[in-house]
């Protein structure tokens, strides 16, 4: 008979302490606000406090702050075949602001109640955070070796960029993930319940590019009372508009199509060229993420211009947040020149698309893992709209997966917590990913 959530067994330590470790990492307010004047020494607190509990079972750890109060901390596991390319496992401590009064909870208490643990951060992603370093105890306590060195690093910045985290690491010390080939992080691994009460377990093989562009418009300065047919106010925010309404064309990516197939087998439910995406809101809440990975996309995020209401000023700046699929980036800049039109200057920071195949070892072994604690549950490959660190680890040649397990309520709008009101994440889904984790890590 199989198990299900509710008659599970007791958790063991490692899924116990995921769940107190989730809690009190949610108590340290490590919010990322992107402006160095007002970040704190919360991603450095949880740093080390992932480092106490590392060097507490034996680890030898590396901890270093690429900046005051930017602390990133990583340790390695031995594996028996050190001829093998390592696996990393990565996550990052920081989190995005949180407004109290919007939530149920304070979002930084780490409320454990009604079977979730709450807070800024319960699935983006201190959730994985907490599995990983439960597991990586208990590994070490056990005194198992794996298959294969094990990497395991807790970094900060991510949701900047990762200019503080991954990205600081990879250029000031790749000697700490010499030998790694691969690795996972967020986002991935968890439960979707698809047409017919099926269970697919999306894996992240690829992510849309970042493309974060700064839109500048100058103009001539003066009175806000007199005529002025040069306002730079003006120019930027009609190119703002046309950029905002401009719809791409549709960009089918190999990982999509695979994501299609796997959908169709699972479920009969067809994806027809001529109604693509109206197929896909069939998916429910999770079409909300499939949907963003069929073409590009240009999102108006933030505007500044001006300093009083009877000025006009010479300069006015937008930024839009552009994401970019894998084989489709060639032309993309161009294109966002085009529609904001002459007089635009525009500057980039860029992170490139991600796309790895998803058949190998690593992904059998994922696989395995997830079956072996859900035998109806399946495993699909999908694009993820967002950005995470593995694109600043891919620099040092590591294909990453998005692979995060948790096996969810059917009912729970999980994409909408990421970065939103009252961000929550089971219990029991914590139990579940801790014990995933654990066969993957000793099976990889």
């Amino acid at each position: 008979m199989t198990s299900t959530l509710d008659d599970a067994a007791p958790p063991d330590t490692a899924e116990a302490e995921a769940v107190q470790f989730c809690s009190e990492l949610i108590r340290i307010p490590s919010v990322n606000t992107g402006d160095p004047a007002t970040i704190g020494d919360g991603e450095a607190r949880a740093a080390k406090y992932i480092q106490q509990k590392l060097e507490e079972v034996g680890y030898r750890t590396e901890y270093v702050e690429s900046a005051p109060g930017r602390g990133n901390v990583v340790c390695r596991l031995a594996g028996a075949d050190p001829s093998r390319g390592a696996l990393l496992i990565h996550g990052h401590v920081d989190v995005v602001p949180a407004d109290p009064a919007e939530w149920q909870v304070d979002p930084f208490s780490g409320a454990i109640q009604d079977g979730y643990v709450w807070g800024r951060g319960a699935v983006d992603m201190k959730d994985m955070v907490a599995m990983t370093l439960a597991v990586a105890r208990d590994l070490k306590r056990r005194g198992v070796v794996p298959p294969r060195d094990l990497i395991f690093a807790f970094v900060s910045d991510e949701e900047a960029g990762g200019f503080h985290g991954a990205l600081w690491l990879v250029q000031n010390h790749p000697e700490w993930f010499a030998g790694a080939t691969e690795a996972i992080s967020e986002v991935g691994g968890f439960s979707v319940t698809l047409e017919g009460d099926r269970r697919a377990y999306p894996v992240a093989a690829a992510e849309k590019g970042i493309a974060w562009a700064t839109l500048t418009a100058h103009g001539t300065a003066g009175h806000g009372s007199m005529a002025n047919s040069d306002n730079a106010i003006t120019r930027l925010a009609e190119a703002v508009a046309r950029l905002g309404r401009h719809e791409f064309p549709l960009h089918r990516t190999a990982t999509v199509d695979a994501f299609f197939a796997a959908v169709t087998e699972l479920t009969g439910l067809e994806f027809p060229a001529d109604d693509l995406e109206g197929a896909v809101r069939k998916l429910g809440p999770f079409s909300r993420l499939v949907l963003a990975t069929l073409r590009n996309t240009a999102n108006p995020t933030m505007l500044n211009a001006g300093y009083k209401a009877n000025v006009i000023p010479s300069v006015a700046q937008a930024t839009v947040d552009c994401r970019v699929l894998p084989g489709a980036e060639a032309d993309f800049k161009a294109q966002v020149a085009e529609i904001v039109g002459d007089g635009i200057d525009i500057d980039w920071v860029e992170a490139p698309p991600l796309e790895y195949p998803f058949e190998g070892p690593l992904v059998d072994a994922m696989a395995a893992a997830l079956r072996a604690e859900d035998p109806e549950g399946r495993p699909i490959p999908y694009v993820l709209s967002g950005g995470t660190d593995n694109k600043a680890f891919a620099e040092l040649g590591i294909a990453g997966y998005g692979f995060s397990p948790l096996r969810l309520p059917p009912d729970l709008d999980f994409s909408a917590l990421f970065h939103g009101v009252d961000e929550r994440v089971p219990v029991d889904a914590l139990h579940f990913g801790t014990r995933v984790l654990s066969r993957l890590l000793q099976n990889c």
